[in-house]
């Protein structure tokens, strides 16, 4: 399989996003590329809750997913829009953070609503409650390809191991993390929980990155951490994009997946156990 990973800086402006989306697709087509993957909130990041509002559509409607599927469909090359903020019809007004999986005609496979909300203090001055804009998804993922098996999550997913274990579990040999980390997480660990996910799965980690200074939030301009990762299952960084927005290309042999996972057969280990006890 050959994946394209964009990493891009996105900002509050749908239009301006979409197009440069657009031109990844035939860029990664251009390259060979089996699959393009965007980061998460590839459409619209920076943008004031009030703004987003008037910004956002719900999907059917969204113009940044109907310029990618008239892209992919034009360039034949699958898509994973790592996710779109959207309009969600929910009753509390919140949008949701979606994955959306493109086939070579545009035609939508897969969906996934991110299920863990970024909730966090990071400082004084930076924090992030992305439950309040965002309601959380209920619903595991995974998606078959001509290529690969994708298990879908979305950036602070990562910190969720169990999600990961089931997902391999279910069919998965590539895990997708498309993410908006901030820069001191990501400085932090970034890097060593995507390892963590492909080491304790013995599945593909593909991690594409927003990077960059991206308008204001709450707590003022959103910054995020970039490099782009691909983790193989044996728990190596093959692709780190660093700080640059661009495409970056990798291939990958799906039959690593099996004998990482004959060399260390962890998935077939589980055990009922009863406790913690308290003492």
């Amino acid at each position: 399989m050959r994946a394209a990973l964009y990493q891009m800086t996105a900002g509050p402006d749908p239009a301006k996003n979409a197009a440069d989306l657009a031109l990844a697709v035939s860029e990664a087509a251009a390259g060979g590329a089996d699959i393009l993957l965007t980061p998460e909130v590839s459409n619209c990041l920076g943008a004031p809750r009030a703004l987003q509002r008037e910004l956002l559509h719900p999907e059917e409607t969204d113009p940044t997913l109907a310029a990618v599927q008239s892209a992919a469909r034009d360039a034949g090359i699958w898509v994973l829009l790592g996710s779109l903020a959207l309009q969600s019809g929910s009753v509390d007004g919140r949008f949701a953070n979606r994955s959306i999986l493109l086939d070579a005609t545009g035609t939508i496979r897969a969906r996934y609503d991110k299920i863990h909300m970024f909730d966090v203090a990071l400082s004084d001055t930076e924090t992030y409650t992305e439950s309040a804009a965002y309601r959380p998804g209920d619903r595991a993922v995974v998606a078959k390809t001509p290529f690969a098996t994708f298990g879908l999550s979305i950036c602070y997913d990562l910190r969720f191991p169990h999600l990961y274990r089931r997902l391999a579990k279910a069919g998965a040999n590539v895990l997708t993390v498309p993410s908006a980390f901030a820069r001191v997480t990501g400085a932090a660990h970034w890097h060593t929980l995507l390892r963590a996910r492909a080491i304790e799965t013995g599945c593909f980690v593909v991690a594409p990155a927003q990077v960059g200074t991206h308008g204001e939030s709450g707590s003022g301009p959103r910054q995020t951490y970039g490099h782009s990762l691909v983790v193989s299952p044996w728990g190596e960084v093959i692709v780190d994009a660093g700080s640059a927005c661009g495409i970056t290309f990798v291939d990958l042999d799906l039959a690593d997946v099996g004998h990482s996972r004959t060399r260390v057969p962890s998935l077939g280990h589980d055990r009922v156990f009863d406790g913690p006890e308290q003492a």
